[in-house]
């Protein structure tokens, strides 16, 4: 593995912090009263969409389990995991972009940039996967 590969895998294990943190923002409004619960989980959204982004600094060269092996070695498996993660991309996408931009109020309002973080987390997810499946797709 050369240098640079391997000093982003190191770099990747900061999702694990980050996820943490979301994990807390999520449980804060049982502590501080449930007035908190929208602008806790935008914080918790902005957290998991950067833990999922530094997640797509890993290899895509190993899998990490025999879970994921045997999804991206069986290409119809592959496809089907790529569609569901492009399409939830877009959704997260299309709801933090009108949150944000369209919305005048409400809990999309108060949601729409961590689903935008969320989203693009998910578009670095997404490109790994296509890495993943072009690595470790058995074709027959």
């Amino acid at each position: 593995m050369g240098k640079a590969r391997q000093l982003f895998q190191i770099i990747s294990y900061l999702q694990y912090p980050l996820l943490l943190v979301a994990l807390g923002y999520m449980v804060y409004p049982y502590f501080a009263g449930f007035g908190t619960f929208w602008a806790a989980a935008n914080n918790a959204l902005i957290f998991s969409g950067l833990g999922i982004g530094f997640s797509t600094l890993q290899d895509t060269t190993r899998t990490q389990n025999d879970f994921s092996r045997r999804i991206w070695q069986d290409p119809r498996k592959g496809k089907l995991a790529l569609v569901m993660i492009a399409a939830t991309t877009l959704v997260f996408l299309l709801i933090g972009m009108y949150g944000l931009y369209v919305a005048r109020s409400g809990i999309i309002k108060e949601v729409s940039f961590g689903t935008l973080m969320l989203g693009l987390g998910y578009m670095g997810l997404l490109k790994s996967a296509i890495e993943m499946h072009e690595h470790h797709r058995i074709v027959a």
